[in-house]
């Protein structure tokens, strides 16, 4: 079995992720999983309207090369956190929470009683297609699902020392575009009014024992942000990826690409 995120967490490990969405294909991540170095995947259902039977097949090629997966989602949808968790998905990551209260709400939608009040079903992959009695799926689902929440918004910057602290909240996940928005000063990631964002999301993580994670725009940002304590990066994504190979290609061929 490859190792979770959250055991990788448990021990205080860099955890690199890579954001998968507008081109959700099972050659890429296996690609990405073959190159080594990466430990899971976080598939963007936020920005992309990708199929439950897409996601069943990333996750597959995810899990044959080792790397664990979550799955981004407005926090909106009771049944698309369990049908995700079905498909194959480790974890879940709520984007746009505006509170701790609406935190809390996305807890107990990933969660089975008596923690939270998902709905029991063992036909799923999580419970190995209904050959996990239901009582030890419950107990090790609750255990071992990973729950993450994004902050971005305002509510959520002002909220997050009360964020970390709910029970089955794994990780903080900080948006940095949308981060920077909320604060009116969109994508000006080095603005004083993000720095200081990312110091109250460190302290409320270390007050309460847990980790915190965000996207990285740049090597210096990404080295900043470990300097703050942050244990979980994702440097690229699937878009990402493909423009720097395309730029690689032309570079390493220039002499092919001179006007």
């Amino acid at each position: 079995m490859a190792e979770t995120i959250k055991e990788r967490l448990a021990r205080n490990e860099l955890v690199r992720l890579m954001g998968v969405g507008r081109i959700v294909h099972h050659n890429i991540i296996q690609i990405v999983g073959i190159q080594d170095g990466f430990h899971g995947i976080w598939f963007d259902l936020e920005h992309v309207g990708f199929s439950i039977e897409n996601l069943e097949i990333a996750a597959l090629a995810a899990r044959s090369q080792g790397l664990d997966n979550f799955v981004r989602m407005a926090p909106t949808d009771y049944a698309l956190v369990t049908r995700c968790f079905e498909a194959g998905s480790g974890g879940v990551m709520a984007a746009q929470i505006h509170s701790a209260e609406q935190a809390e709400e996305f807890v107990r939608w990933s969660k089975f009683h008596p923690r939270g009040s998902r709905g029991l079903n063992t036909g799923g992959w999580d419970a190995q297609f209904a050959t996990i009695p239901p009582g030890e799926f419950c107990e090790k689902a609750n255990r071992e699902t990973f729950v993450a929440i994004q902050i971005e918004t305002l509510g959520a910057v002002d909220q997050c020392d009360q964020i970390a602290a709910i029970d089955g909240v794994d990780v903080l996940f900080v948006g940095p575009s949308d981060l920077s928005q909320s604060l009116g000063v969109t994508g000006d990631f080095w603005n004083e009014k993000c720095l200081e964002a990312l110091d109250r999301v460190s302290a409320a993580c270390r007050n309460h024992g847990k980790h915190w994670g965000a996207v990285c725009v740049s090597p210096d940002h990404a080295a900043m942000m470990r300097d703050k304590g942050c244990s979980l990066i994702s440097p690229t994504s699937d878009v990402k990826l493909i423009n720097a190979g395309v730029q690689a290609v032309k570079q390493e061929y220039s002499v092919l690409f001179e006007a």
